[in-house]
Formats: C-alpha cells, sequence, structure tokens
C-alpha cells in the first residue's frame, strides 16, 4: 500500500513537472507575412533556444485574434501592426511596444488588363487588402489613397487575407491587391499582373512591431528581451544573408519545393522567398522619426473614426512604448 501511495505521488509529481514546464513556454504570436519572418526563422534556427528560452510559435490569421490573445494572457509577445496596440490601448488594456520588427513595405500590383495604371486609377475599380482597422487598411486609406486624391468609398475595397488576396487577384474577382511580401512578388510570378505603387518607397513607416502586454512585462522582463535579442540576431541573418534565412523561412510560404510561373518555369521556392526578404527592411529598433511616424498614424486612426480616446484628445504613442530594451543594447 505504501509502494503505490508512494508510485501514485510519484507520478503525480511528474505530471505537475510537466504542467509547470508546459507553463513556462514563451509564447510568440505571428502571422504568416515576410513582416513577421524574423519571429518565424528565430524559432526555425534555433535562436530563442540560443537565448535559454523554450518558445511556442502560435499562428494567427489577423492581427486583431492576435492582439486579444496578448490582452488575454495567452501570448506573452507578438510581432503584429501596431495600430492593434493603439486601438486596444485607447480603450484602457495595458499594452506596451518593446522593440521594432520591420518597415512598411506593401505593393499595390493590379491585373495587366485592368487598364490601371496609377493610384488615381483604382477609382471604380476593387481592391483586395487587409481586415478594416488594420495597419495597412489604415495607411492605403489614410495616406495611398488620400496622395492620390480619393477617398476609401471610392474603391471597392475587400479586407482579407494576403494568401485569399493573391487567390481573389489570379482568379479575377479583384482588379488590384494591396499586398505584403511575399505575396506581392508571388502574385507577379504566378500571374499576368504588374507592380503601380510601393509605399515603402514613397512612406516608410514603421508595420510591424513587438507588442507584449505590460502584465508581462513586469513578470517576464528577462525573457522578453531575451527574445527581442534573438530576434535581433534574427535580423541580421535576414539584412546580410537572406539567401540562408530563405532557407529556415520559404516552407512556410510556398507549401511545395517550387513555384511554377508564368515566365520563368518552375523556381525553387528559396529562391522566391530569399528574393523577397531582398526587398525589406527589418529594423530592431524604433527611431525617433519611426516614432513621429507611428504618431502620424494614430492621428489618422483618430480622422478615420477608427481611435477614439476617452477624453478626446490625441492618442500619445508614446504612452505604449517601452524601449529600455532597446536603449540598453544601444540601438
Amino acid at each position: 500500500m505504501k509502494l503505490s501511495r508512494l508510485l501514485f505521488s510519484a507520478v503525480a509529481v511528474v505530471a505537475l513537472s510537466g504542467q509547470a514546464l508546459a507553463a513556462d513556454k514563451f509564447k510568440v504570436g505571428y502571422l504568416r507575412v515576410m513582416d513577421d519572418a524574423q519571429a518565424i526563422a528565430a524559432y526555425e534556427g534555433g535562436f530563442y533556444k540560443k537565448q535559454g528560452l523554450d518558445v511556442e510559435l502560435i499562428e494567427f490569421k489577423s492581427g486583431t485574434d492576435l492582439i486579444k490573445a496578448i490582452v488575454g494572457g495567452q501570448l506573452d509577445t507578438g510581432v503584429l501592426g501596431f495600430t492593434n496596440a493603439v486601438a486596444w490601448a485607447s480603450k484602457g488594456a495595458n499594452l506596451k511596444v518593446v522593440g521594432g520588427a520591420q518597415l512598411g513595405y506593401h505593393a499595390i500590383v493590379v491585373r495587366e488588363d485592368s487598364g490601371i495604371k496609377t493610384v488615381a486609377g483604382l477609382k471604380g475599380h476593387s481592391l483586395a487588402s487587409q481586415a478594416e482597422g488594420s495597419t495597412a487598411d489604415t495607411v492605403l486609406k489614410g495616406v495611398v489613397l488620400k496622395n492620390a486624391g480619393l477617398k476609401a468609398d471610392d474603391v471597392n475595397i475587400m479586407g482579407v487575407s494576403p494568401q485569399v488576396a493573391v487567390q481573389s487577384l489570379v482568379g479575377k474577382r479583384v482588379d488590384a491587391a494591396f499586398l505584403f511580401e511575399p505575396q506581392a512578388s508571388i502574385a507577379q510570378l504566378i500571374a499576368p499582373v504588374k507592380q503601380i505603387y510601393e509605399i515603402g518607397e514613397v512612406w516608410p513607416f514603421p508595420c510591424m512591431v513587438v507588442i507584449t502586454s505590460g502584465e508581462t512585462l513586469a513578470k517576464r522582463r528577462a525573457e522578453v528581451w531575451k527574445s527581442l535579442d534573438a530576434q535581433r540576431e534574427t535580423i541580421d541573418l535576414l539584412q546580410k544573408k537572406p539567401a540562408e534565412a530563405s532557407k529556415l523561412i520559404a516552407s512556410y510560404f510556398i507549401s511545395e519545393p517550387t513555384l511554377k510561373t508564368l515566365k520563368h518555369g518552375d523556381l525553387p521556392r528559396e529562391e522566391v522567398i530569399r528574393d523577397a526578404i531582398k526587398s525589406q527592411t527589418f529594423s530592431a529598433a524604433l527611431t525617433a522619426k519611426e516614432q513621429l511616424r507611428m504618431q502620424e498614424i494614430a492621428d489618422i486612426m483618430q480622422q478615420q473614426g477608427a481611435l477614439k480616446t476617452r477624453d478626446g484628445k490625441p492618442f500619445d504613442v508614446k504612452s505604449i512604448l517601452d524601449l529600455s530594451w532597446q536603449k540598453d543594447r544601444k540601438l
């Protein structure tokens, strides 16, 4: 009897230890877009492990779902558009932007048979973009279309995932699409479409950032910093050795070993993703200039009615910034 109790106790201890280990996992959320390549590559390349972190990488279909998981405590950090943090923080959520990720490179690609040659030419046409209220949606309506003299309702905008946007373009269900990488490059390889605009060339902005909750930062600051160290190392790899980085992440974006293209035959997926990486600018830090651009976007959100503060005053982006990691690392 004593032996059975002893065995039962031992099993219970092991079970509880297993639960503790599972609870100690550092959970990172991401979206399946090139903007989140640093998190994907850090996981696949063992950079998180190198920092002593046991990371669980969790995919989300939208930034809205991802930010909800951070607010609800199901995630420790996430790489996503900072407008999500601004929107939730304005409602009282305790969120912090703790690092940079990627500058906004979003291309407008159009079907070659659409006759569209400029952004202004989108008037009266259909365009696939991201979900309403997303960072991409905010800059599309508040910067891209506005600068071309268009209003949001001048264009039939369909808010979908980047993957569905490409499918809609290929299937001729839309005339144009506002796309992240690698979807912008993939679309141009597999369909008769052309790029007419790239916001990163005319209005660069910090699109994706690293977000956590104030509670997580208070309880697991050292681990948050380790995750940022891992992602910074990955960003160096992406910027300096895109071919090597591509081998880590290509399967996330193209399921088959090769991509069947219109003009170049079958291309190895690693080549496609390598070139997509080269077109991007990744940065672990947020410069003073980028912080000002973030404030601009928050102001645009308020103008659009997507962001409302309790006192009616402009939302202060600095209120959700905690850049102590980059200051400590002298970035």
